[in-house]
């Protein structure tokens, strides 16, 4: 098992401090629970840009379907942001106490959509889960459901972090990987890779989304670190051996061996009176 150990300099948490505070996170506790509007998707592969089951603006491509039993969504902008809000677990529940349940439903972010009248889109699993027993068929009717959601952590079960090697990745310099399993509450913000035992890490730039590259990856075993953060801290971590072997290859999926817990939790006055109930 690898052990991830972590490091803080007081630099680099200014910078990562100045970065927070003027992007979209930073306004708003995404801990607490806030409102918005869902609407019902008939089947996955309909979700936008090749469906979250058959590709996906994040990437995950069928894999999706093995994140979250197939509980998934198509983010909004301020969901989605970008590419970096995938993989991000959200509970959710609708607010129409006739039909729909108090438990609500559990969902990874895995798609991008560009509608401005709803903030998700969801898959039929998701979305019939939303409702109390024997009233899904009168859910589906309405157009934009009322919800209120919030971010939480991702439950995985035994699953570690893992990365997949991208299918146009080629051996030995030209990398591209994939993170799977984060754990939905961190954002990875920067990645770099070196040789195991050597001190030259060099950076790995974001495609989108999970997706990180580099043209000029070292040759031999590799290991990775990475900049990490939660709410308004954040952190190094990095694994201390061999996560890709000498001969690694593209499509494989490796085991790191560790998790990404919570870096911090935000501090935000809304979450007293907004609670989870």
């Amino acid at each position: 098992m690898a052990v991830f150990l972590s490091i803080l300099s007081s630099s680099f948490l200014l910078l990562l401090l100045v970065a927070s505070s003027s992007s979209p996170s930073a306004s708003a506790c995404e801990r607490c629970v806030n409102q918005g509007k869902a609407a019902y998707s008939s089947s996955l592969s309909q979700l936008p840009a090749g469906g979250a089951g058959g590709g996906g603006s994040c990437g995950y491509g069928t894999m999706a379907m093995e994140l979250n039993g197939g509980f998934l969504a198509a983010g909004g902008p301020r969901q989605h942001r970008g590419g970096l809000g995938c993989g991000r677990c959200f509970q959710m529940r609708c607010r129409n106490a006739k039909v729909c349940s108090n438990a609500g439903v559990r969902v990874v972010l895995t798609d991008f959509h560009r509608s401005n009248r709803t903030d998700f889109l969801l898959g039929g699993p998701a979305f019939v889960a939303l409702a109390k027993p024997g009233m899904a068929h009168r859910l589906k009717k309405l157009a934009a459901l009322p919800v209120e959601y919030r971010r939480i952590p991702c439950d995985y079960k035994d699953k570690n972090l893992s990365i997949l090697v991208e299918e146009q990745s080629k051996r030995p310099n030209n990398l591209a990987i994939k993170f799977l399993y984060q754990g939905g509450q961190t954002d990875i913000l920067a990645v770099d890779v070196a040789q195991v035992g050597s001190s030259d890490w060099r950076f790995m730039s974001r495609v989108y989304g999970p997706i990180w590259s580099i043209d000029r990856a070292p040759n031999g075993p590799l290991q990775f670190r990475a900049v990490v953060t939660g709410g308004y801290d954040g952190k190094w971590v990095w694994a201390d051996r061999e996560v890709l072997p000498a001969n690694w290859r593209p499509g494989q999926v490796y085991d790191t061996g560790a998790r990404i817990a919570d870096v911090a939790r935000e501090s935000c006055l809304d979450c007293a009176t907004l609670d989870w109930k």
